[in-house]
């Protein structure tokens, strides 16, 4: 979370603070998990206690650690694909205990249903329903203890900007959980941001969103020893333009032990999203450099995953197309599928196919336009087919043909993609891989209706290319699945 430092704005009145336990983003993250996995176990060495009529000796539990592995896969699983590790969210109790009793009870039934891996399923009633209700109940005296402890601010990781530009005021909203383009607003936790380095005159002894301007480069490392913090985060876009000496006192930095770090990776640990517009002309920040030496083995498990998911949705399409023709027959007749011309992998135009969810010829007025909230044009069978995203159906066909794959980026239309590749830096790099039915954007923001969005989806997809392998994959799968379980479709 980022606080004003309690110093006047040069730095130098403020005392040195003992030493505490500092935590990272990705700390409270670790500590979380770990509390999590210890909490489930914990609830099911407790099952089978009561089970053996509290008997259960080590031996006995070292014969059980198939199960314990077992339950530890599918919480990590799960867990990851319900979001209960957003540290902004763990740190209201409530919001948290809400997030894992959800996710300890689909846990809780995966697990005893997987055949010969987990325990045999109990007959007596309160047997079945004591592991998910301790594995509750210890879950959320843990979560409300992490509230409650490490929420503090003696655990947030103390940093400082070097910019207090648009490109540092970016990240201090980031940091602060008040990303007005994504409308959140909930704190984030874990940073204190003690203050701004800027060299502009202006600036000086000024506050920046309730941040101080501690000095110029020029005391950057007078100000390092006496606010001591753990990491100096480089905010400056157009690093061509810095001098030398800036450039020296931050290696001086560095070799003094201090981490130094960039705005572009700290926002896309934040977010999930590249950010393009402080990217400059730096590629390493927007795409991947070099691939891994399994990433070819990854395109092809990758392509037989998709034959094999393709084969099973267009078989499954062909049984629900008769309801949805009739229905549509119904409430709005006209044609079954709806083919569209789409951007694809290397900028290649291809016919995507979906099933009809608009009234016929919607766009013969208005031309080419974004699908709005509360879009007229969408019938009512329509709105049912987008809530469950059933309308992407027929896309499983064009993933068997290799136009898309089932994750990756959105394909766009060709008159948003040559106007949006002239405004949005980095643009057709979304085009270096696959298309797909669902992805990284999809998964983690609302339906695209604006060139702002279309910004923000960019930063998702462009962090899927970057990162993109099969545990990713599996992650997008399973918030897929939610999302058409919870209608949450558009």
């Amino acid at each position: 979370m980022a606080a004003p430092a309690s110093s006047p704005a040069s730095g130098v009145g403020r005392q040195k603070t003992v030493r505490r336990l500092r935590l990272r983003l990705q700390e409270h993250k670790m500590i979380l998990a770990v509390g999590d996995l210890i909490c489930a176990n914990v609830a099911l060495s407790l099952t089978l206690g009561l089970r053996e009529n509290l008997s259960l000796g080590p031996l006995r539990l070292v014969e059980h650690l198939p199960w314990f592995a077992l339950l530890s896969l599918v919480w990590v699983v799960l867990s990851l694909a319900m979001d209960v590790y957003d540290v902004s969210r763990a740190a209201n109790a409530a919001s948290s205990v809400w997030a894992v009793t959800g996710t300890a009870l689909i846990a809780s039934v995966v697990f005893l249903c997987v055949p010969f891996l987990s325990p045999v399923l109990p007959t007596h009633r309160l047997e079945l329903f004591s592991f998910p209700l301790l594995s509750i109940l210890a879950l959320a005296l843990w979560r409300s203890l992490y509230a409650l402890v490490l929420r503090r601010t003696q655990f947030y990781h103390r940093v400082v900007i070097l910019g207090a530009g648009w490109c540092g005021r970016t990240l201090l909203e980031c940091m602060a959980g008040r990303d007005a383009r994504e409308g959140e607003k909930e704190r984030r936790v874990s940073y204190d941001v003690l203050g701004f380095i800027d060299d502009d005159p202006g600036k000086q002894g000024a506050v920046v969103d309730g941040v101080p301007v501690l000095g110029t480069h020029l005391d950057l490392e007078r100000l390092i020893r006496e606010l001591e913090p753990e990491e100096l985060v480089f905010a400056i876009t157009l690093t061509q333009n810095v001098p030398q000496s800036l450039f020296d006192a931050v290696l001086r930095c560095r070799e003094a032990g201090l981490s130094v770090t960039t705005m572009a990776s700290v926002y896309e640990g934040l977010t999930g999203r590249v950010p393009v517009q402080h990217a400059g002309r730096a590629l390493e920040v927007v795409m991947p450099v070099a691939r891994p030496a399994l990433y070819r083995l990854f395109l092809l498990l990758k392509r037989l995953v998709d034959i094999g998911i393709g084969l099973l949705g267009c078989g499954l399409l062909l049984v629900a197309i008769p309801f949805v023709w009739l229905a549509n027959r119904i409430a709005s007749p006209g044609s079954l599928f709806f083919i569209q011309p789409r951007v694809g992998q290397g900028g290649k135009i291809f016919r995507l196919v979906k099933l009809r969810s608009m009234v016929m010829d919607a766009e013969r007025q208005t031309g080419a336009v974004w699908a709005q909230e509360g879009d007229r044009r969408i019938t009512s069978v329509g709105t049912f087919l987008r809530k469950t995203r059933l309308d992407e159906a027929p896309q499983f066909w064009n993933v068997l043909r290799g136009e898309m794959s089932v994750v990756g980026p959105r394909p766009e239309r060709p008159e948003f993609v040559n106007r949006l590749a002239e405004e949005i830096p980095f643009y057709r790099a979304r085009h270096a891989v696959k298309p797909g039915i669902t992805g990284w954007a999809q998964v983690k923001y609302r339906y695209g209706a604006s060139d702002e969005d279309a910004l923000i989806k960019l930063e998702y997809d462009l962090h899927y290319i970057k990162h993109q392998g099969v545990f990713v994959d599996a992650i997008i799968l399973l918030k897929t699945l939610q999302v058409m379980l919870g209608f949450k479709g558009r």
